[in-house]
């Protein structure tokens, strides 16, 4: 069939656009990947822990979830000891991180009543608010999927740095306005405390993040107190 050269080039034109534009969906948020091994050796031990059972509570996402076994270790025992509850967080994750591990034993065998979630600090230099809300969209989606009884309680990513300029801050404040509306409150809940970790002036206190990320034990507190109620009304405590 004889093609026009002009009908022909706008064809291609199209095409390379088309092409351009999928490629362009897809980022490294959404990009499932593993790390090195000293954090294989984290997931494998907490695959290990799942495959034990008796699993009610899970807490998913990155090193300040992983800082429950640190300085909010006296905080976990007091709120979830009781509560048959596993970290599920490694220091340094991306969402992508998570999408790997969740699709690779995080969540194997298990339904538990509760999964909280809280990721996409780490995204926040390299990754615009959209990209990290699909990304943070996708680890939703993979529990409703893989465990489909269980609540999902998704948390605000925290504020970080001093002040309300701070750029990762704000990346992760837009991230947040997205995020919320996952929320169906019927299985997916949505809680952003982000206000009670700062001063009335919007600034972060070194008392509650020593390194104006990470949390201090009194960080951790504040946390588990913010989300009390609701952790025991979905866990139906």
């Amino acid at each position: 069939m004889h093609m026009d050269p002009r009908t022909f080039t706008r064809t291609i034109l199209a095409a390379l656009l088309l092409a351009t534009t999928a490629f362009a969906a897809d980022h490294d948020a959404i990009t499932p990947v593993p790390r090195d091994a000293k954090w294989m050796t984290r997931h494998d031990a907490m695959n290990a822990r799942v495959k034990e059972g008796n699993v009610d509570l899970v807490f998913i996402g990155d090193s300040i979830t992983q800082g429950w076994e640190g300085s909010g270790k006296a905080v976990w025992k007091k709120f979830y000891g009781e509560r048959n509850a596993v970290n599920l967080g490694i220091g340094g994750d991306r969402t992508q991180h998570v999408i790997w591990r969740l699709n690779n034993g995080n969540l194997e065998g298990i339904s538990p009543k509760l999964a909280v979630i809280m990721i996409g600090t780490n995204n926040s230099g390299t990754n615009t608010s959209e990209q990290i809300a699909e990304g943070i969209t996708a680890i939703v989606d993979q529990l409703n999927n893989k465990a489909p009884t269980t609540k999902v309680l998704v948390l605000g990513i925290f504020p970080r740095g001093e002040t309300p300029e701070d750029t990762k801050r704000q990346v992760n404040e837009k991230t947040n306005a997205i995020v919320s509306k996952l929320a169906d409150n019927e299985r997916v809940f949505y809680l952003d405390i982000g206000k009670c970790f700062l001063q009335d002036d919007g600034t972060l206190s070194k008392e509650i993040m020593p390194d104006l990320l990470h949390l201090s034990e009194k960080g951790y507190t504040i946390w588990a107190e913010s989300i009390e109620p609701q952790v025991a009304k979905l866990m139906a405590d």
